[in-house]
């Protein structure tokens, strides 16, 4: 925990919020993250999408000097990774599981937070007032956390990340388990903060929507590589703007019969090919009379428009993985092998 959040800290405001120059962190053999490059700047809403295990977390908690890299560096808000005390007194983080206590009520969570922050009781007691009021949770104040939904409890988390004034909010995973609706819910609260308060917003998520709907840029990440990083837009701008799907039965013979003809961008799955096009609807008679020519059955074709999914099969070469270990898991996994955990 900080020493003392009225130690007086000066924050170069022309720096970019986050510098990330070849940053490494390894688990005896396992790479966590590899050699990543990142420039985040002031006021941004950024996002680090990929599947669980992809490196995500791992970065977040470098960041926040919860784990020492194992080569490279980074800066944020214009401090290296050593000066450890001045980071955590310019950051709030809202970690992927909650760690509310479900037995206070929601002003007393953030009181024991503000104290442990040192902030002074009058300044506190303003502080609990405003972060409140900024998550539509002021009415709810005195009741117990137990009783809160969970979109209340994650509204809650993010408010008491905010309660020190910070120049940057990190959200692990910040809609992870909620339904649709509450997730929604948690989104507008997360661009709120980011418009009105000038906040930069950094969050991890494997949910597509939420980083095309939520986020300024976003760095694709996987296996611990950022391979691709730009806005939602552009980087649907740089893959084909149509996607024919083609079922079938007959994956081999339909890869030859497009091999044989010249059609080399598509990407394959058990029981489909996703081929890459600029002529969408244009081309899917000749594609049908070609394979019924040959004798291949397509049992269905369907014309989407690029997504960031496709964006990330493309770039991957594979679909997100939503059914993997969660991050903490495998951040567990890597610490056990080390003998550390």
């Amino acid at each position: 925990m900080p020493s003392n959040i009225t130690e007086k800290i000066t924050i170069d405001e022309n720096e970019n919020t986050i510098e990330i120059n070849k940053l490494v962190k390894k688990f005896k053999n396992f790479v966590a993250v590899d050699s990543v490059d990142l420039q985040i700047n002031k006021g941004e809403l950024f996002g680090l999408l990929g599947p669980n295990g992809a490196g995500k977390t791992t970065t977040l908690n470098i960041l926040a000097t919860l784990l020492p890299p194992t080569s490279g560096d980074a800066k944020i808000n214009g401090f290296n990774l050593k000066e450890q005390n001045k980071i955590r007194h310019s950051i709030g983080f809202v970690f992927q599981d909650s760690t509310l206590d479900d037995e206070l009520t929601a002003r007393e969570n953030l009181d024991i937070h503000g104290r442990l922050y040192h902030l002074p009781k009058n300044l506190r007691k303003q502080r609990i007032d405003e972060v409140l009021d900024l998550v539509e949770l002021k009415d709810k104040e005195n009741r117990q956390v137990k009783t809160f939904s969970g979109g209340m409890k994650r509204r809650l988390e993010i408010a008491r990340g905010m309660m020190h004034h910070p120049k940057i909010l990190f959200l692990d995973e910040p809609t992870l388990g909620l339904d649709p609706q509450t997730r929604r819910n948690v989104w507008n609260h997360i661009e709120r903060l980011n418009k009105e308060e000038n906040l930069t917003i950094i969050l991890t998520t494997h949910y597509l929507e939420e980083a095309d709907y939520l986020c300024n840029r976003i760095a694709i990440i996987d296996h611990g590589k950022i391979v691709a990083i730009d806005s939602p837009d552009n980087l649907k701008k740089t893959i084909r703007s149509d996607t024919l799907v083609l079922k079938t039965n007959q994956i081999k013979d339909l890869v030859e019969l497009l091999q044989a003809n010249e059609i080399s961008e598509f990407t394959v799955f058990e029981n489909s090919v996703n081929l890459a096009t600029d002529k969408g609807e244009r081309i899917i008679p000749d594609l049908l009379n070609l394979a019924s020519k040959n004798q291949v059955s397509i049992n269905s074709v369907e014309l989407k428009k690029s997504t960031l999914e496709d964006v990330f099969i493309h770039f991957t070469g594979h679909q997100i993985r939503e059914d993997q270990a969660s991050s903490a898991d495998v951040l567990r996994n890597a610490l056990k092998a080390t003998g550390r955990f």
